[in-house]
């Protein structure tokens, strides 16, 4: 909050010194001092405003000729090629849910399946690291399959 006090401070600060008014002093050596408060020996100076300038005109729009010449086509052309997009958005689904199925598969496996190592000594000892991360991979693989179905179930929606 104290940013923007100090934000607000400093424009009203500003803007009050630009509505000052200028002093100008020549002293004997014909040095020239100019202030903004009055100094004995100076003078008012009245300056005329500065000039404006117009703003540029508005360009016509470009939207509207480029939408002309944008190519168009007809209705049934468009219905079909919608309808293809559909069919194609639909076989993607289906290979990415029996991709995700067996994502799964491979998960319960990986969960099912603890990974172990023969030591120096001949005994069997589990590996937990290897485990977590072969368990960890699964997961991701799953995720992503969710993803993608999730993805493709949006395109479908937004088609027309």
């Amino acid at each position: 909050m104290k940013p923007i006090r100090m934000l607000l401070l400093c424009a009203v600060f500003a803007t009050t010194s630009a509505y000052a008014e200028i002093y100008k002093r020549v002293d004997k050596e014909g040095h020239v001092t100019y202030s903004s408060e009055p100094i004995r020996g100076a003078h008012k100076l009245k300056l005329e405003p500065l000039p404006t300038t117009q703003p540029p005109k508005a360009l016509p729009d470009k939207r509207s000729s480029e939408e002309s010449s944008f190519p168009r086509v007809d209705k049934e052309t468009q219905i079909r090629r919608d309808d293809k997009r559909r069919r194609i958005l639909e076989d993607e689904m289906a290979t990415e849910q029996q991709a995700l199925a067996d994502a799964r598969t491979q998960l319960k496996v990986a969960e099912d399946t603890p990974q172990v190592y023969t030591g120096a000594d001949g005994k069997t000892y589990r590996n937990m690291a290897k485990y977590e991360e072969s368990v960890q991979a699964a997961q991701e693989n799953v995720r992503m399959h969710e993803n993608n179905l999730r993805a493709i179930q949006t395109e479908i929606d937004n088609l027309k």
